[in-house]
């Protein structure tokens, strides 16, 4: 049989120039992906899935692999200054594979949304395929295509498939079109053919593989999730010390890329969006630039669903709490929601909650995601999660006003609308209140609770964050005794001792609810911390 000449089309051998792009900008390396794959190649572990959500540099690892392993392209200048031309087998697999790229956006954009989409994006690829070998061209499936294209080439391919799950997202509700894709998928991953046609396949997308009933539609696959992602955690995002040395070679203020953009916790380390930090430095300017590229009506519809214990799980993760999830139970798509735990667990696998797979808690990452909760909860349905903001920012505001008695009034508010009397009956559950109270502080201070300070314990102290110019807060909370004797007792035990490495203005706080009358009562007062 005669031998590829390497010919390149639309999906098969596009080359290096998406990658070449890529490197002639700021480029992070990320080429160890490389070195896990070539691991991977002809053995059982040859069927990749990655799931990640939106903007986390999914295109840019085909892009990469593309680049890597198509042949009809010389790309060892593009990689020899990277971490892969270290490893040993390099050389061996570089520009050596047929190659074939399908963007299952591409065709969803590009092709009409009807009963016969699948059928027409098959008959895209075979078109493409027959350019260089006429008889391929000549069948009606994309396996069979596929087989006639491995008969006269006498060699294996890598298929790369971006966005795999975006037929699932986009064709929600029409039954044949993913019935047809499902056996597409069907035909290529769960066949004896597989091992025939491919060395390797690399699939990403927003979800991790979509289960029907008890057998997914390609279950031979290994899947590396935003819920398991190990070993290929780092590259997922950036990583710790990715964002260190972008800060340290552009000059970016790190503890501030720390707050907007750190908090995913995969694998056991720190994940950054690649998109908000790049963005970032581009504009030299923190701010949300993932979520810019959504919108809030997805995360909005998820937060108005009614389930049990929904609502009390997003004002906790407001507040900066992180709450018990059950990822087991979720189906892998959009619109099967069952449970607080089916929706918590979707928000995981779209980027808006970070998973700490050790702990099994879920919250709201950093500063970026957090403002894209409150703008979806701002303009959803749930009127008691945005009076609990905006009630929260007006104890806030209040608080820096140093205006007790707005302060004592809104959280009256809070204790006789969330709190059931019979629990509501010592100094414990006084503290779930002001802690509920404050959630809006998490914006500007990192709190901490019932810490060594002086001669006692402080119940809770506010530190500014990097960047944030309001005064630090010593919050004391009292039962059936006075606001005054909540400040005396912060000045007497000397409570300002846990701020010893803070210099600036302090807020006092001290909080008494009276059992008997059922109100509560606030005296805020100054300070100084001269500390140097």
């Amino acid at each position: 049989m005669q031998k590829s000449t390497a010919a390149s089309g639309k999906y098969l051998n596009i080359g290096n120039e998406g990658f070449r792009s890529i490197r002639n900008s700021e480029y992070v390396d990320k080429t160890g992906l490389i070195r896990f794959m070539n691991k991977c190649l002809d053995t059982p572990q040859k069927l990749i899935c990655v799931s990640r959500p939106r903007r986390f540099g999914k295109s840019f690892a085909t892009k990469m692999l593309c680049a890597y392993y198509s042949k009809g392209c010389d790309s060892k200048e593009l990689f020899e200054d990277l971490q892969i031309a270290k490893d040993p087998a390099f050389a061996k697999n570089l520009n050596q594979y047929e190659v074939l790229y399908l963007d299952i956006t591409l065709f969803l954009s590009t092709l009409k949304q009807d009963d016969m989409l699948v059928e027409r994006m098959e008959q895209e690829i075979i078109n493409d395929l027959g350019k260089v070998y006429p008889e391929v061209g000549k069948e009606q499936h994309l396996v069979d295509a596929l087989c006639a294209f491995h008969e006269r080439t006498e060699e294996k391919m890598i298929l790369i498939i971006d966005e795999w799950d975006a037929m699932f997202r986009e064709c929600k509700g029409q039954t044949h079109i993913l019935d047809a894709y499902i056996l597409l998928l069907r035909s290529l991953f769960k066949s004896s053919l597989t091992d025939q046609l491919f060395s390797g396949v690399y699939m990403t997308g927003i979800l991790p593989i979509k289960k029907y009933g008890h057998e997914s539609a390609v279950s031979d696959f290994y899947e590396y999730t935003m819920v398991d992602p190990c070993p290929l955690q780092e590259y997922i995002g950036f990583t710790e010390t990715e964002v260190e040395m972008l800060c340290k070679k552009y000059q970016k203020d790190y503890a501030l890329m720390q707050q907007w953009y750190d908090g995913y916790f995969v694998g056991g380390i720190h994940v950054y969006n690649p998109k908000s930090v790049m963005e970032s430095i581009l504009r030299n300017k923190f701010s949300s630039y993932w979520t810019k590229t959504e919108t809030y009506e997805a995360l909005r519809d998820y937060i108005d669903m009614n389930f049990d214990g929904l609502k009390d799980a997003v004002i906790d993760m407001l507040g900066g709490a992180v709450c018990e999830v059950d990822t087991g139970s979720f189906q892998n798509d959009m619109t099967s929601m069952k449970s607080k735990d089916d929706v918590l667990t979707l928000l995981i696998h779209l980027g808006y909650l970070a998973y700490d797979e050790e702990k099994q808690m879920v919250g709201i990452p950093n500063v970026e995601i957090r403002q894209e909760f409150i703008r979806a909860i701002k303009n959803g349905n749930r009127t008691e999660l945005m009076r609990a903001i905006q009630r929260s920012d007006d104890i806030l505001r209040a608080t820096w006003q140093m205006d007790g008695g707005t302060v004592a009034e809104l959280i009256n508010e809070i204790h006789d609308e969330d709190t059931a009397t019979v629990f509501y009956n010592n100094e414990q559950a006084l503290r779930s209140v002001v802690k509920m109270a404050y959630l809006s502080s998490v914006d500007y201070y990192t709190k901490m609770e019932e810490l060594s300070a002086g001669k006692g314990i402080a119940d809770l102290v506010f530190y500014p964050k990097v960047g944030v110019d309001k005064p630090a807060l010593l919050v004391e909370l009292k039962w059936n005794k006075t606001k005054e004797a909540a400040i005396a007792q912060i000045k007497e035990k000397n409570y300002m001792n846990v701020l010893k490495n803070y210099h600036g203005n302090i807020l006092l706080v001290g909080i008494n609810y009276n059992q008997e009358t059922k109100e509560h009562s606030c005296l805020i007062e100054k300070a100084f911390c001269n500390n140097p």
